[in-house]
C-alpha cells in the first residue's frame, strides 16, 4: 500500500520551538497566574533541558500545566485560551530541525497535513518563510479544535483529513509527532477511521523524547530527521 498522506505534529516535530514556547508560557503565566511568574517560576521554565523534561513526561499540555507548572484547572483553561495569541505575537525565532525541508521536498508528491496545538497562522507563516508551505494541504491548530477535542483526541485528525480529501472514506496514513500522546492520537484516529483505514505512527526522537519508556509504542522510532527518509520511503 502506498500512502495517501502524511500528517504531523509541529512542535517537537517540524520545528524546534522551545525558546519560543518558554517565552510565551512566561508572558502567560504572568497574566493568569502571577504568583508562578517572576523569581517565582516553575523550574521547567527556566532551561529547555528541563522544559523538555517536563514537556514528555506529562501526558498532554493540560497536565503539563497543571501537573509540572502548577496552575490550577480554571487558571489551565484561561492560559489555554492565550496560547494561540501569544503564539502569534510573540517574535522569538522558530527553525525547522536540520534535514525536515529535504524530507518534505523529497515527498512532496504526497499530500501532508499538520495536526498541532499551535496557532494555524502561526504555522502557516513558518511553512511559508521556510518554503515549504505547498505540500500542506490542510492546517489544524490548537483554535480550531475545543478544549476538551485537542489531542490525543481524534477529532482534530478527522477535520484535517476531512479539508484533505473532502471524505474520511479508507485512508491509508502516516502521523509523526514527538510526545506520546501523539501515538496514542494516531491509535486514536485509527479507531475512529474503522478498519478501512490504517494509520502508521512514527515517534520523532530526535527532539529528545524517549519512547521507548512509552506506554503506547509507536510504529516506527525516528532517532533522527534523516531517519524520516528511509520510514516514509517505504511507503511512498
Amino acid at each position: 500500500m502506498k500512502l495517501d498522506a502524511i500528517l504531523w505534529d509541529y512542535d517537537g516535530t517540524l520545528v524546534n520551538s522551545v525558546p519560543k514556547n518558554i517565552e510565551i508560557t512566561k508572558a502567560i503565566l504572568s497574566i493568569v497566574a502571577p504568583h508562578l511568574a517572576g523569581n517565582k517560576l516553575p523550574k521547567y521554565l527556566l532551561r529547555e533541558d528541563l522544559y523538555h523534561q517536563a514537556n514528555h513526561a506529562a501526558k498532554n499540555w493540560q497536565d503539563l500545566y497543571t501537573d509540572y507548572y502548577g496552575l490550577s484547572h480554571d487558571e489551565m483553561i484561561r492560559a489555554g485560551s492565550l496560547w494561540a495569541e501569544h503564539q502569534e505575537e510573540n517574535q522569538t525565532e522558530v527553525t525547522l530541525f536540520e534535514g525536515i525541508k529535504s524530507v518534505i521536498d523529497q515527498f512532496s508528491q504526497l499530500r501532508h497535513g499538520i495536526c498541532s496545538q499551535n496557532s494555524q497562522n502561526n504555522i502557516r507563516r513558518v511553512l511559508r518563510h521556510n518554503g515549504i508551505d505547498a505540500p500542506f494541504k490542510a492546517i489544524i491548530g490548537y483554535d480550531d479544535v475545543s478544549n476538551e477535542n485537542q489531542k490525543p483526541h481524534p477529532f482534530g485528525g478527522i477535520k484535517c483529513i476531512e479539508s484533505i480529501f473532502g471524505h474520511t472514506n479508507s485512508q491509508f496514513l502516516m502521523y509523526i509527532g514527538d510526545h506520546e500522546a501523539d501515538t496514542k492520537f494516531a491509535r486514536n484516529l485509527q479507531a475512529a477511521l474503522g478498519e478501512s483505514a490504517k494509520v502508521i505512527s512514527v515517534a520523532a526522537a530526535y527532539s529528545r523524547s524517549e519512547p521507548e519508556n512509552w506506554n503506547d509504542q509507536p510504529d516506527f522510532i525516528a532517532r533522527n530527521v534523516h531517519d524520516l527518509l528511509s520510514i516514509i520511503g517505504q511507503y511512498a
